[in-house]
């Protein structure tokens, strides 16, 4: 095994151990004792703002030296920016307010499915068997885990509540990656993820301020603190370690290493938020696991 090959499977580790951490430090800003409960929007706008530098700097430097972007392209830019990493982002740090970060991540990782099942509905893709066997695998998991879940919180009404926006935080990135193939292959991957982080970041910034006053901003240390990580954490570096990661061991690989992230986030989320583990969890976590090892192996 190279040092490139290496370094590769190290990077996606690191890209999943982020994308993975990003929902305990949401429950943990929303679970800060002694303070106003923060807002989604504010959190959002916090994450988004700390980490606008590093994508302003890539931005520009992926622009010099190439031919300006057309119109059409920008249009595509700013529709993909809203469903990625606006729509995506909004639908989460909202459900998080109502249900676990292990189930959260659960749902979240139907996006790969949902891929699938999209691609077969609108570009006119059939679904083999391996795929079937992912899906069945991946949504009775998902049961199994949101039972427990019922089970366990006395407000069942706001399970189904986070649930169904975590699910349509799932649905908008599936959309979002259907069709942004087309654009990362013309413009390059480091400079797309930067113009569609900065049109995403705008949109949020106007969100914010059409919603909530600018005192809002005004947080406890704790809750920058937690904002600045999931930017520099579980924003900058797992998306480029992602995009590195590809480039060394290739798609197929990532994503494999990828579907660590429900583990992770269980884990994580048991020892940092005191969430609990169950059986039906763990066997909910393994069979979506197994079903997004299916479809991640599909090409293989």
């Amino acid at each position: 095994m190279n040092s490139s090959h290496t370094a590769g499977i190290w990077l996606a580790v690191l890209a999943a151990f982020g994308f993975s951490f990003k929902a305990v430090l949401i429950k943990l800003a929303y679970a800060l004792p002694g303070a106003v409960p923060v807002e989604a929007v504010t959190l959002l706008a916090l994450r988004m703002v700390f980490a606008l530098p590093a994508f302003i700097w890539i931005g520009l430097r992926e622009s010099r030296h190439v031919a300006p972007l057309a119109n059409r392209d920008w249009g595509a830019i700013v529709i993909l920016g809203l469903l990625g990493y606006y729509g995506a982002s909004i639908f989460d740090f909202i459900g998080l307010r109502y249900i676990t970060a292990g189930l959260e991540r659960l749902i979240l990782f139907t996006y790969p499915t949902l891929t699938v099942l999209l691609g077969a509905l609108f570009l006119g893709k059939r679904i083999e068997r391996r795929e079937l066997a992912a899906l069945a695998m991946c949504y009775a998991g998902i049961g199994a885990a949101f039972a427990h879940d019922l089970r366990l919180d006395s407000d069942t009404a706001a399970v189904w509540v986070g649930a169904t926006l975590i699910f349509a935080s799932s649905l908008t990135y599936a959309l979002y990656l259907i069709y942004s193939g087309e654009m990362i292959a013309r413009l390059g991957s480091a400079r797309f993820t930067a113009l569609v982080m900065l049109v995403a970041t705008a949109v949020t910034l106007a969100h914010f301020l059409m919603t909530q006053p600018l005192s809002a901003l005004v947080q406890p240390w704790q809750i920058y603190a937690l904002g600045l990580a999931m930017a520099v954490f579980s924003t900058v570096l797992p998306v480029f370690a992602l995009t590195a990661a590809i480039r060394r061991i290739g798609t197929n690989r990532t994503a494999l290493i990828g579907t660590v992230g429900p583990l992770l986030t269980i884990g994580f989320a048991w020892w940092l938020l005191g969430e609990s583990i169950s059986a039906a969890q763990i066997t909910g976590a393994t069979l979506v696991v197994a079903g997004l090892l299916l479809v991640s192996r599909r090409n293989a």
